[in-house]
């Protein structure tokens, strides 16, 4: 006990200090917890027995991290999503993988079964970092954002059939028809324990739970449906996260979504935090001394074939800016694919040299994930320039109208105030999704970047009454407002900010329309708790 306790206070100690350095570097989390796993197997010995103890603990850090997300989408949010899930996800999954097995086939020589074991293992990408990340820079709802996650969705879902042709494959019992068959019955069942039960169930249960007016009891309640929800689906042979993405979807439409989601932010980032831990544990120096080169060819040669494959596929169906920075937000090796080397390895389908070859592979490129990410739009206009709007908009004599920067759920609303007022204004958005459905709606939208003072210009900022900045992104909010500065300071621009420090950074640009989220919410509810009828005992 004393020993696990050590190890558990150095850990913790290890990885605050080296978060602290790295951050004022601008390094994510992610690769402090990493490399913190890797210092405590060495100084520990943790090699075998200690990690194993760990990988359930650390798997429930992406159980939470796919429940929040499962809140953030119900039923109707996700048939909306259907073509970013299933026909993004699919083609993605399935032509990946079938590459990645002729590759295993006739470049390595694998026999059949060990090539698509590999093959869809490495078509994978890593929930846990990409969501992380996409949350952080608050980027989840972007195009991109959209088509990343549909993706990823569809993998979380591809993971069974995988880990089930490992069964079939090392099965001396059962035929494939029956396992087939288990395997979908299995799946009616835990959609119908979840979804059709846990509907009518789930919205009594919390209602006679905050009976009790305890925030502990709530909070109690709330992790005891994640768990439960994830042992269910494991109990019939699916994965944690799965149960606790159904449930997260069942929940996203009571009137508790944002309390619970609220409540489990601290428990997530925490279990996530263990997990990367772990995944720093299983780099072995020995064996990147040993094969580094073969690991480097890996690791650059499944990087680059995976984007390349997404890129190309999406190429039809997706703007190009938008399908680049999918493609390389879903360049990585996930975690998932470690369980089912894991298991491929149990089972004597891969060789153990291998199998270590591979978990390296998979964690180099998980560390190099969260760099991409944060340069996403950097590495994009390097390849894909930002759409232009022509100059030739100017002589369309624009002027004392109101400009709307971005076409998001505000910018929409905004939109639609002003049409009902009869005011002339148009919309700058430079997602092509929601300019297309800015179109639907007959709106006056045209796809730039606002951050251009180019495109500012060509469409009247000058000549604009206002200017409305409609963008939740803090760090896009401060380019557009530093673009509108540089054209002319006196023009009218009105800014949406979350919080105090967001609106001082705001005010260093001199704009004086500054509305300040958190401020303003609490007059309205100061306001409301002033018209109440005050109960006098």
């Amino acid at each position: 006990m004393d020993s696990i306790l050590i190890i558990f206070i150095t850990t913790i100690f290890i990885a605050t200090i080296l978060n602290v350095y790295l951050k004022r570097f601008g390094i994510p989390t992610i690769i402090g917890y990493i490399f913190s796993g890797l210092a405590i197997s060495y100084i520990f010995s943790l090699r075998d027995k200690q990690l194993h103890q760990l990988d359930h603990l650390a798997e429930f850090g992406i159980v939470f991290l796919m429940f929040t997300i499962g809140l953030e989408f119900s039923v109707a949010h996700l048939k909306k999503m259907k073509k970013e899930v299933f026909v993004y996800g699919s083609l993605q999954v399935f032509v990946t993988g079938f590459v990645f097995t002729l590759f295993g086939l006739y470049l390595f020589h694998l026999d059949m079964k060990n090539a698509i074991v590999l093959g869809f293992a490495l078509a994978l990408s890593s929930t846990a970092i990409v969501l992380k990340i996409l949350n952080e820079n608050s980027e989840i709802h972007s195009g991109y954002g959209r088509i990343t996650l549909g993706i990823l969705l569809f993998q979380d879902l591809a993971v069974i059939p995988i880990l089930l042709m490992i069964s079939i494959f090392t099965s001396h019992t059962d035929s494939i028809g029956f396992l087939l068959l288990k395997t979908l019955a299995s799946a009616v069942v835990v959609f119908f324990i979840l979804f059709v039960f846990g509907k009518m169930f789930i919205s009594r249960f919390f209602d006679w739970i905050t009976g009790a007016n305890s925030e502990e009891i709530f909070l109690i309640a709330v992790l005891f449906v994640v768990v439960c929800s994830s042992y269910i689906a494991h109990l019939f042979g699916f994965t944690f996260s799965l149960g606790a993405f159904l449930a997260g979807m069942t929940i996203a439409e009571t009137k508790y979504k944002y309390r619970i989601e609220s409540d489990l932010v601290p428990f997530r980032d925490i279990l996530l935090g263990i997990f990367f831990v772990t995944i720093g544990m299983q780099i072995d120096l020995e064996t990147i001394v040993k094969h580094g080169h073969v690991i480097l060819a890996l690791l650059v040669s499944i990087m680059l074939i995976k984007a390349l494959i997404q890129f190309t596929m999406l190429s039809f169906f997706v703007q190009k800016r938008t399908n680049f920075k999918s493609a390389l937000s879903l360049f990585q090796i996930g975690e998932f694919a470690l369980a089912i080397f894991a298991l491929a390895s149990q089972n004597a389908l891969i060789d153990p040299t291998i199998n270590q070859i591979l978990i390296i592979t998979v964690v180099f490129s998980m560390i190099i994930t969260p760099f991409v990410l944060k340069n996403i739009k950097f590495l994009a206009d390097l390849v894909v320039k930002e759409p232009q709007v022509e100059f030739t908009l100017k002589s369309s004599g624009f002027s004392n109208h109101i400009i709307i920067i971005g076409y998001g759920p505000i910018g929409q609303k905004i939109a639609k105030n002003l049409k009902e007022y009869g005011i002339c204004y148009i919309i700058i958005e430079h997602e092509m999704d929601l300019v297309k459905k800015g179109e639907r709606d007959g709106e006056r939208i045209f796809l730039a970047n606002a951050m251009q003072r180019e495109v500012l210009e060509a469409l009247g900022a000058k000549e604009s009454t206002a200017i409305i900045i409609a963008l939740d992104n803090a760090s896009k909010i401060r380019q557009v407002c530093e673009a509108i500065v540089g054209i002319d300071k006196n023009i009218n621009t009105i800014v949406k900010v979350r919080n105090e420090s967001h609106k001082k950074i705001i005010e260093e640009f001199g704009i004086k329309h500054i509305i300040d989220t958190s401020e303003e919410m609490a007059k309205i509810i100061t306001k409301e708790a002033l018209t109440c009828e005050l109960k006098h005992i």
